[in-house]
């Protein structure tokens, strides 16, 4: 979500990935000849009837891309991505987080909100895009993430590969400079108290760096 205010709070800004998919969906009658509807009207009448093997035709007999046979395979089946409609995201956002705070790890809930309520005062473009297991922070891109690791542990990752100098032994190197990872290192949270001016501060360079 953007906001100016101090906290950050649902619902939350709709996943870049859902803009991706309905990006797709617009320029697929120039692409292919066809638009989602008639792919999929298509893939009923004409096509195999399992998901799979739909997938594997359109990719075979009509030569569109894994991620493009995948979407209207799916659709032929009925079935609607939260990841393609920008409501139902939003909707599944706040499933998302709820689920990741619930049980054991409900007492990490208040230490999530205290990392939102920083990254909020960063700046107006701050958006908060919950994933099933962590809640990412874009600038432009993924600058930070947040996730649960354990239920006594948040690990508040940052992507700081263009960070230029050496870095304190509270980082822990999550070793995504080798895997092409956004989130390079991270530190761990188990308590709203441990949210201090040096957390403060690497958020702040992670947002800065993505500017």
């Amino acid at each position: 979500m953007t906001k100016s205010a101090a906290v950050l709070d649902s619902p939350y800004a709709v996943h870049p990935g859902v803009a991706m998919l309905q990006k797709l969906e617009a320029e697929l009658k120039d692409k292919t000849g066809r638009t989602l509807d008639e792919w999929v009207t298509l893939v009923r009448k004409k096509g195999p009837k399992d998901e799979n093997a739909r997938r594997e035709w359109l990719k075979t007999k009509h030569e569109l891309g894994t991620s493009s046979a995948s979407w209207i395979a799916e659709r032929a089946e009925g079935k609607v991505r939260v990841d393609s409609d920008p409501d139902e995201y939003r909707k599944a956002a706040v499933e998302y987080v709820n689920a990741q705070y619930s049980g054991a790890k409900a007492n990490l809930r208040p230490i999530y909100q205290a990392v939102l309520n920083a990254a909020a005062t960063l700046g107006s473009n701050v958006n908060a895009c919950p994933c099933k297991t962590i809640v990412p922070l874009y600038r432009n891109h993924v600058f930070a993430q947040i996730k649960p690791s354990t239920n006594t542990r948040i690990d508040l990752g940052f992507a700081l590969a263009k960070h230029k100098g050496k870095l304190p032994k509270r980082l822990i190197d999550t070793g995504g400079l080798a895997k092409k990872d956004r989130i390079t290192h991270r530190i761990e949270l188990k308590s709203v108290s441990e949210i201090d001016d040096e957390v403060r501060s690497w958020l702040k360079t992670a947002y800065d760096l993505d500017s």
